[in-house]
């Protein structure tokens, strides 16, 4: 059972109002929040800009697209280093440190003079970020215990969704308003409020008494593999995704052999049935909510005719579809078993994708609302039993090592789900399928990898016991 952190109340088992959240766990929870809503509006954002700032830079796309290039490789190398961090100094100092990397990065990337100084800041940038959400998340889990993390990430669930539905919009009028700058110096006065009410709030976890030695080899093995795994995907470069997996390879079966250390990625908690079942979901639904957050932006401007803000607001409803259930789908977590929320939810995201399959057709655009509304209640309704099963299957000193596993995966399933629908798209647009027609045909293999998630949610625990 997790423990909570210090400075939260922790009710006994006797106590009616054990499973009442305390004040001290919203306030952790909302401070904690600042730091992954600042990171996906930065990337939600930045995408949008990409265009100008190659111009107003004078450098060709395919050196500016290194601008996020750039940032994603250097939360694959630092992610590793997640439980490590947290053990050999603290998660509240350790997330402090990452928002004033990330927001340092961001004043220095509206500063830039060029576009190798733009990417070295994102790298910065990145290096900093690539903390911030599994440290969080392992902090919220010790705060919030197993009885009441349901409720408490259904609720902080929901800013998350609105981000990516906020960043294009707020991109899209700081392009349009203001100079591309801004897309960067936006971050500075969230960053700087985050790192004030995290000195303030957040509670001092303890730390081992020793020093925590750091895994040179297993980092000299992960980080480079899980980069080169991540770029190989976003570039569909076959020898370099071969050689991530060789290294990624090389490393669970040298930490399997290793004994005495904290390990960078724990690859023996795979063993334990829920925790291998949460994991492997997130795999498959990060392929699926990253790829479709490409999609659909892109599929309402090239063949609807949008502008990125526009494109922006039309995937609202799938925001307040995800965000009218959370809540709901929090409460009836920490009550029942995670498996039925999760069977549910992946058949209502894959109800509400259906439609997209069959843009040939030409759709009408209410239909489409429905179904993003639809798609958006069905991904509320699994990612929150989802993420709370990750943390029900660990014991309280594992939290930091659950959270650094389930992002790294998570990012892992997105990049590659992103790569191949990317690939399926690029070749049908260069047939003589017409664009709705190609984006059909993309869609309807985002239904064929969302349906695969439906394997390890079987396997989930069918009651609240873990």
């Amino acid at each position: 059972m997790l423990r909570s952190l210090p400075g939260v109340t922790a009710h006994p088992a006797s106590d009616p109002d054990r499973d009442r959240v305390d004040a001290a766990v919203w306030r952790i929870a909302a401070v904690l929040l600042l730091g992954p809503v600042l990171a996906l509006l930065d990337s939600t954002i930045v995408s949008v800009g990409l265009d100008s700032v190659a111009r107003e830079l004078g450098s060709p796309l395919t050196t500016v697209q290194w601008i996020s290039t750039g940032y994603l490789l250097a939360v694959a190398l630092v992610m590793p280093l997640t439980s490590w961090a947290t053990e050999r100094f603290g998660g509240k100092a350790v997330w402090m440190a990452s928002v004033a990397l990330f927001t340092a990065g961001s004043a220095l990337c509206g500063a830039a003079w060029s576009a190798p100084a733009l990417i070295a800041f994102r790298v910065l940038q990145g290096i900093g970020g690539g903390m911030i959400q599994p440290v969080a998340q392992s902090m919220l889990a010790q705060a919030a215990g197993p009885r009441r993390l349901g409720r408490v990430i259904g609720v902080t669930v929901l800013p998350i969704t609105l981000a990516p539905v906020a960043g294009p919009v707020l991109g899209g009028l700081i392009v349009r308003n203001l100079d591309w700058r801004w897309m960067f110096y936006v971050n500075v006065p969230i960053g700087i409020a985050a790192f004030l009410l995290a000195a303030r709030v957040l509670p001092t976890t303890p730390r081992p008494s020793g020093r925590t030695p750091l895994d040179l080899t297993g980092l000299a093995l992960l980080a480079p593999g899980l980069a080169a795994l991540m770029y190989g995907c976003a570039q569909s470069s076959w020898g370099v995704l071969l050689t991530g997996a060789a290294l990624t390879a090389g490393y669970v079966g040298y930490a399997l052999r290793q004994r005495g250390h904290t390990p960078l990625i724990d690859v023996r908690l795979f063993a334990r049935r829920g925790f291998a079942a949460a994991t492997a979901s997130s795999f498959v639904l990060g392929g699926s909510l990253y790829s479709a957050m490409l999609l659909l932006p892109l599929y309402f401007q090239q063949v609807c005719g949008a502008d990125a803000m526009s494109a922006g607001l039309r995937l609202a409803p799938q925001a307040v579809g995800t965000a009218a259930v959370s809540l709901l789908a929090g409460r009836l977590g920490d009550r029942h078993g995670p498996r039925p929320l999760m069977l549910a939810g992946l058949a209502l995201a894959l109800l509400g994708t259906l439609p997209f399959a069959f843009l040939g057709r030409g759709p009408a655009n209410w239909l489409l609302a429905t179904a993003l509304l639809v798609r958006g209640a069905g991904l509320g309704l699994a990612m929150v039993p989802g993420m709370s099963a990750v943390y029900a299957a660990v014991a309280p000193e594992e939290a930091p090592k659950a959270a650094g596993t389930v992002n790294v995966v998570n990012r892992l399933g997105g990049s590659l789900g992103t790569a191949v629908l990317t690939v399926l798209l690029q070749h049908q647009l260069t047939s003589a399928a017409g664009p709705a027609a190609a984006y059909g045909y993309a869609f309807g293999w985002a239904l064929v990898l969302s349906s695969v998630a439906f394997v390890p949610a079987l396997y989930y625990p069918a009651r609240k016991n873990m």
